[in-house]
């Protein structure tokens, strides 16, 4: 019997894909991972975070039900230094990151996975709405849920063969209501529980709040995205006073505090001059962009220029798009049509029929 470590969120996703394992006839052991840093506990609480004390204790419950082991592994600096670092990093950068995606990489699965196969697992598993598929050429990638609703494909680009190698994911398979009546039939204590927002150590998608506090409690607060500057059309002229680049993202409208007379945008941000770029609806589109810390998973590499469709932020419905290669970590991606908002920071992921090719992070 292959044993297999369910990383288990204390969600409703995460209990069915312990229960249909062991249904499967895998060894199953419930992990919850241990991320809160100890001064954030109560925020986590109150955001419904997946890792929180509270899912600690809705994990157990339904391991008990499964009549699985479970255990509470601490990952607390790789949490800390992979993705609140790395979130807190990029928006000094005046880019807009994701930290699910980061976290997904280096935490839920770079730092479990290991963890796991040290004690004699053969995979991991969570309760992600995606397929693991093999490719006739040798080669794993992931396979949008049946679902498209609740897919989560473009937030697990950045996996390795390795990973994917020994990853299952049987929730994949099943729609969102097909799974909360799983638990329902299972009497799962989470079956009704809702959701949890996407982003579990910022309270009240208070970004700006965070990284502030963050930064001071770290005594880094002089860099220049925490200080006011010039707001500027396209055409470099002064408009107005920023708060801070850290407050901003592009294609914001919300917030900007500009009497124009007409709807208005950001369309860049600049950390060098500190300041942030405004223009019309029609400025906030594009039809290209570069990217680069790239990750294939369907191919090896892209030798020559491929037509994919690609997802630019996890709620974007995809856009026919040609990419090449432009260096050997960065490719050109030119859409067919414009798409807005295309945002620095942000990933962009390649998909054909319904599966990865690959993906990468949006420079400009």
């Amino acid at each position: 019997m292959e044993k297999v470590v369910v990383g288990m969120s204390g969600g409703v996703d995460s209990s069915v894909a312990a229960y249909l394992l062991k249904e499967q006839g895998y060894d199953v052991i419930g992990i919850t991972m241990q991320i809160w840093q100890d001064e954030d506990v109560c925020k986590m609480e109150e955001n419904g975070g997946c890792c929180g004390l509270s899912a600690v204790e809705d994990a157990r419950r339904v391991a008990a039900v499964l009549d699985i082991p479970y255990y509470v592994m601490n990952f607390k600096q790789e949490f800390k230094t992979s993705v609140i670092d790395y979130f807190v990093s990029e928006y000094r950068n005046a880019r807009t990151p994701n930290p699910c995606i980061a976290c997904n990489r280096y935490v839920k699965w770079e730092a479990l996975l290991n963890k796991s196969l040290g004690i004699g697992a053969s995979y991991i598993a969570t309760g992600h709405y995606a397929k693991i598929l093999k490719l006739d050429n040798g080669r794993y990638t992931i396979q949008k849920s049946v679902t498209k609703e609740k897919d989560q494909t473009y937030a697990l680009y950045n996996l390795s063969q390795s990973q994917l190698a020994h990853t299952l994911m049987p929730v994949g398979a099943y729609s969102k209501e097909e799974i909360r009546q799983i638990a329902f039939d299972q009497k799962l204590p989470v079956a009704s529980k809702p959701d949890s927002q996407e982003i579990c150590f910022v309270s009240n998608n208070d970004y700006a709040g965070f990284i502030t506090d963050y930064l001071k409690e770290n005594k880094q607060d002089n860099f220049t995205g925490l200080e006011p500057g010039n707001f500027v059309n396209t055409k470099g002229e002064i408009i107005g006073q920023h708060k801070g680049l850290i407050h901003y993202t592009v294609g914001q409208r919300k917030g900007l505090n500009l009497a124009m007379g007409h709807p208005v945008f950001v369309v860049e941000l600049d950390p060098e001059k500190n300041q942030v770029v405004i223009g019309d609806s029609n400025e906030v589109f594009s039809d290209r962009l570069v990217a680069n810390r790239l990750n294939f998973m369907a191919i090896e590499d892209l030798e020559d220029e491929m037509t994919v469709e690609a997802k630019i932020r996890y709620s974007h419905k995809g856009a026919r798009c040609r990419i090449k290669k432009t260096g050997k970590d960065e490719v050109l991606c030119i859409f067919e049509e414009p798409q807005r908002a295309i945002t620095p920071g942000q990933a962009v992921v390649f998909y054909q029929d319904d599966y990865i090719v690959g993906g990468g992070t949006i420079i400009k």
